[in-house]
C-alpha cells in the first residue's frame, strides 16, 4: 500500500515531544496521516498500550472481546499486510501521534461495510487534528474501493470519541449490552 499524506492543518497547537504532559502551545504544525509501514509496529505498539489502559478503565470486556490478539505485534503486522486492512499513523510535524486501524467486513447481505476498529491519539496531541486526519484518510481509501458504508467501534461511555464520529456524520446503530455472572 502506498504511502501519502492525506491532509495537513496549519496553525494548529503542537506539543514537542517533551511537552507531551504539558498544555498545548500555539505554534504552526503540520498535521499528516500516512499509511503505517512494517517499521510502524514499535511506536503503534507504545500508543497501542496507552489505548489498551484508556478502553481498560471504561470496560472491562474491552481486553477480552474488542481488542487485538496477542501478541500484539503480530496482529499489527498482519494488519499491515493485509489488503482487506488499513493502518494509519497520524502525525504531528512528522512525530507519530496517533493510530487508526479500519477494515473491510462482509455484512450479511453479501455487501461490504468499512469499519473503524481502533482510533486513537496521545492526549498531548488530541484536539489538533491528528484523528480528523487521520478518519479523512481512512475514508478517502475506503471510498476508492467502492465502499459506502462505514462502522465506528466506540464503547458505551466514551463521549468523547462518540461525538468525534457524530461530528462527522456517524450515528449509532447497535448497542452490545453484555451481563457477566462472574463480576
Amino acid at each position: 500500500m502506498a504511502r501519502y499524506p492525506v491532509g495537513t492543518y496549519e496553525n494548529r497547537p503542537a506539543i514537542a515531544p517533551s511537552e507531551w504532559s504539558a498544555s498545548l502551545s500555539s505554534v504552526t504544525v503540520s498535521v499528516t496521516a500516512r499509511y503505517a509501514g512494517l517499521d510502524d509496529i514499535e511506536q503503534i505498539e507504545r500508543m497501542y498500550d496507552a489505548l489498551e489502559a484508556e478502553m481498560d478503565a471504561l470496560h472491562v470486556m474491552w481486553k477480552r472481546a474488542d481488542s487485538l490478539r496477542l501478541p500484539v505485534r503480530d496482529s499489527l503486522a498482519e494488519a499491515i499486510e493485509d489488503n482487506d486492512s488499513l493502518v494509519i499513523v497520524g502525525e504531528i510535524d512528522a512525530i507519530p501521534f496517533g493510530f487508526l486501524i479500519a477494515t473491510v467486513e462482509p455484512l450479511v447481505d453479501g455487501s461490504l461495510i468499512g469499519a473503524i476498529r481502533f482510533i486513537f491519539t496521545l492526549q498531548a496531541g488530541r484536539e489538533v487534528g491528528v484523528a480528523e486526519t487521520m478518519r479523512d484518510l481512512a475514508l478517502k481509501d475506503l471510498r476508492s474501493r467502492g465502499l459506502t458504508r462505514f462502522d465506528a467501534h466506540v464503547l458505551p461511555g466514551h463521549r468523547l470519541v462518540k461525538n468525534f464520529f457524530e461530528a462527522g456524520g456517524f450515528s449509532a446503530r447497535t448497542i452490545v449490552m453484555h451481563h457477566d455472572d462472574d463480576a
